[in-house]
């Protein structure tokens, strides 16, 4: 997600996604670990995009 599609995001819409994006990146290191990935920037992508939703919504909860 980009951030400006963050920042527009409900706090309950980012939880979800939030998970969703952890499942992925969990299994995307799992099959990493077992063979090459062909894209293996997709695993840097997900794990800033993680960071992102939780910056925002560590943010929120301090606002």
């Amino acid at each position: 997600m980009k951030q400006a599609e963050i920042t527009e995001a409900s706090t309950a819409k980012l939880q979800e996604k939030l998970v969703e994006s952890r499942k992925v990146y969990t299994d995307l290191k799992m099959a990493h670990a077992i063979s090459p990935l062909d894209n293996p920037i997709q695993l840097r992508v997900h794990r800033r995009s993680i960071a992102r939703i939780q910056t925002e919504l560590i943010k929120r909860e301090v606002q």
